[in-house]
């Protein structure tokens, strides 16, 4: 397996999925979104991940949007696209498919909607992935759209697989994302993947994270990852309680996605911020909050 390599602080976004007018993926306004990133200083691209909507993408779509990633990235920073799916040979496809769109890594989640029965359920699953994967895999801890963690003797074991190279943990457990940092080899990358935690989290060890947050104000998260490989505390603490809390609290309120776009639209990184059902966008005040938000933390860097 090809060796990625991340910069400590390193922040990298799990992409929104542009729509046109029409509702169909905007490959256009994608490729520009991602390239506008890319120059901002981020270290990464997630595409197909939980902001991205993959649920809501049809096969034919996922590729598009990671192939697009890939050509608009253009070699300048890893690609990490996301495999998620309910079977070994689902995610499998997913993989291959990824692969073959020039990705450099895969994103896979456990299967969601049937959880395991026990840990070794879990094991079997992530083995069988591992064994076959032509990518690098990061696995990916979601407890609240999965159904459930990943077992941490699990995780230390998996860990160890030479395919297996790296974790993004949503769980919103600071104590799991410290046990995964002490229980994995040193070479593996845990990436936080709850933007409010980046900070607090940033002494335990993560190397970095992927936060949706970091597509609408790229320079508050790179400024972040600046400051903590610069050891300024006190400017990395301004940037997480003035610029990322306050609008990450927004994302409770309304979803990740759907801030996520509005704020993208806003700083004109996409033309339209409509998503797909089941999810919906806020009324027009509460975009007018992101708004203002927005504006607040590009203040604060």
């Amino acid at each position: 397996m090809p060796d990625i390599e991340f910069r400590r602080g390193a922040v990298s976004p799990p992409i929104v999925t542009p729509f046109d007018a029409d509702g169909d993926v905007d490959a256009d306004a994608l490729a520009g979104h991602v390239g506008a990133l890319v120059d901002a200083g981020l270290d990464g691209m997630v595409p197909c991940g939980t902001t991205g909507e993959f649920a809501s993408l049809t096969d034919a779509e996922r590729r598009t949007v990671v192939e697009t990633t890939v050509e608009a990235a253009d070699g300048r920073v890893p690609v990490i696209a996301g495999a998620a799916d309910t079977t070994v040979s689902g995610a499998l496809d997913r993989l291959r498919a990824a692969d073959a769109a020039g990705a450099d890594a895969g994103l896979v989640t456990l299967p969601y909607y049937h959880n395991s029965t026990a840990p070794a359920g879990q094991r079997a699953f992530l083995d069988a992935v591992a064994d076959e994967t032509p990518l690098p895999l990061f696995l990916y801890d979601i407890p609240s759209t999965v159904g459930e963690p990943i077992d941490p003797d699990v995780l230390a074991a998996v860990a160890e697989r030479e395919s297996v190279v790296g974790l993004k943990d949503t769980s919103g457990d600071i104590s799991a994302i410290d046990v995964a940092v002490a229980r994995t080899p040193e070479e593996f990358t845990v990436f936080q993947g709850v933007d409010a935690l980046l900070y607090p989290s940033a002494s335990l060890g993560v190397d970095g994270g992927i936060h949706a947050l970091s597509q609408v104000i790229p320079e508050a998260f790179v400024a972040l990852g600046e400051a903590l490989r610069a050891g300024d505390d006190d400017r990395a603490l301004a940037l997480h309680r003035r610029a990322i809390a306050p609008l990450f609290d927004r994302c409770g309120d309304h979803g990740f996605a759907p801030v996520a776009r509005v704020a993208a639209a806003h700083r004109g990184f996409i033309p339209d911020p409509r998503v797909r059902p089941p999810l919906t966008l806020p009324g027009e005040p509460a975009r007018e909050e992101i708004a203002a938000d927005v504006d607040a933390a590009l203040d604060v860097v």
